[in-house]
């Protein structure tokens, strides 16, 4: 029988060592990878994965080697985890750098000795455009892309003037969380606030669906927030890879309620930042947008406050002046109205007068011609100067009383007229006399800003102080 020549086993893997070690000692590359079978040995800190190459139009793998990381390459991705935020597991594509290595007993595997955190970053970034784009295309009634600004349902949203009642989405344990509120319940203003805690994880992309439901539990939750305020401490870029999730930045982009956000990222905004309302860097600088809002509104009711003293102000000065100038219009005309009614009680009084004497003239020289004629026929001339008398006095005693009765009517209409007049009655119709330095003026010339007044209403007297002093037409009490 013929002896086949051969050798041993270990000195083909002796030799295949030296190939490969000629070949690939010393060298490392950098090559393009997805990461299958992980796992992780965390009391020797050792990676054990493969690394594949799939065909684009198949999905099938065309290459795959086996891999492992331990000391600098295990450190290397915790530097990348760290970095990224992303844990370094199954499905994830990542640009490694590996050397080659065979042993006789495991085979030909790859180690890996740096990753590039850069090339994962870049690739979310392109993932989270490719979300924006989507957002926009498959609802363009909610959201849309305007001069490089997102505007989304949400955004169009008005604030509430006052925002008081709020619902929070946060960890348990958020540091955040103690922060937002620890700003809003020690406002240098005195602001009291009504919140919800809705507690939720606000890491890991694979809690976007449990994110959403909290967000309708909110809405289901029948209470009118003014505002939903998400809330998440700092963290690495790749920490934030919920607040890039389609589905979230769609509840936030359609929510009816004003989302503002606080989850501590200092440099990139999140989807959820762009479909939100309001997006601040901190939930620290959450509490302070709303206090400021707060704030604004209250200085707004101050501003008003102070307009409308002003302005009554004004009106009362403006008020006074003209009642000062009625007053003064009032007296002057019912001086020359009793002066008028005077003269003509004169002319009454001489016209009598004068009427009087005449009569009593005239009936004197009856009475003497009377006389006479007394002398010579007494008893018939008595007689018919009697009935003459009789007459005379009859005549005058109604004359008199006629003309007596219509000069009284004069007088008490002259009367009725003084008293709508006088000064209470006038005060009644919602006027008032100004009092300065004791004394009654009907002229704001001897009245200086700052001096103390006095307004006199017809039961009332306010005390004031002349805020400001300008000239007045006077057009509006015109009679």
């Amino acid at each position: 029988m013929t002896s086949l020549p051969s050798i041993r086993l270990s000195d083909l893997a002796a030799e295949v060592l030296q190939v490969i070690e000629q070949s690939f000692a010393s060298k490392s590359y950098w090559v393009i990878a997805d990461v299958t079978n992980h796992t992780f040995k965390q009391q020797s800190n050792y990676h054990y994965f493969e690394l594949v190459e799939k065909d684009a139009a198949s999905n099938n793998v065309v290459v795959k080697f086996p891999a492992r990381a331990w000391g600098t390459g295990s450190q290397k991705i915790a530097q990348f985890e760290k970095l990224t935020g992303q844990r370094f597991g199954n499905d994830i594509n990542v640009l490694v750098n590996v050397s080659v290595e065979y042993h006789a007993t495991y085979g030909l595997r790859l180690s890996v000795t740096g990753i590039d955190p850069n090339f994962t970053l870049g690739l979310l970034e392109q993932q989270r455009q490719e979300t924006l784009n989507r957002l926009v295309r498959e609802y363009p009634d909610h959201i849309q892309l305007i001069d490089g600004r997102y505007i989304t349902y949400n955004s169009r949203l008005r604030l509430n003037r006052v925002i008081q009642r709020i619902a929070i989405l946060s960890s348990s344990t958020s540091a955040g969380f103690q922060d937002f509120t620890h700003t809003l319940e020690n406002n240098n203003h005195a602001y009291r606030f009504l919140t919800d805690h809705y507690v939720v994880m606000v890491h890991g992309e694979n809690n976007a669906r449990q994110f959403v439901d909290k967000i309708v539990e909110v809405y289901h939750s029948g209470i009118a927030y003014d505002a939903m305020v998400i809330i998440r401490g700092g963290g690495a870029q790749t920490d934030f890879l919920l607040f890039n999730d389609y589905t979230v930045g769609r509840a936030i982009a359609r929510f009816p309620i004003p989302v503002i956000t606080g989850i501590g990222h200092q440099k990139n905004e999140t989807i959820a930042d762009l479909m939100a309302h309001t997006s601040t860097k901190t939930p620290t600088q959450a509490a302070e947008f709303i206090i400021a809002h707060n704030r604004k509104f209250e200085e707004d009711l101050l501003g008003l406050q102070k307009r409308l003293v002003i302005k009554l102000q004004q009106t009362i000065s403006g008020q006074s002046r003209a009642l000062a100038l009625l007053h003064s219009l009032t007296v002057n005309y019912i001086r020359n109205y009793l002066d008028d009614k005077n003269e003509l009680l004169n002319r009454q009084n001489q016209l009598i007068t004068g009427h009087s004497k005449s009569l009593l003239f005239k009936h004197r020289s009856i009475l003497h011609n009377l006389s006479s004629l007394v002398s010579a026929n007494p008893r018939m001339i008595i007689y018919n100067r009697k009935a003459d008398l009789k007459n005379i006095c009859s005549n005058l005693s109604t004359f008199n009383g006629l003309y007596l009765k219509n000069r009284q009517s004069e007088l008490n209409h002259y009367v009725s007229v003084i008293r709508m007049m006088a000064p209470e009655n006038i005060m009644k119709k919602g006027f008032a006399v100004i009092k300065a330095k004791g004394r009654i003026t009907s002229s704001a010339d001897g009245i200086e800003k700052g001096e103390d007044i006095v307004i006199l209403f017809a039961k009332k007297e306010i005390k004031a102080k002349v805020e400001s002093k300008e000239n007045y037409g006077g057009t509006e009490l015109n009679l």
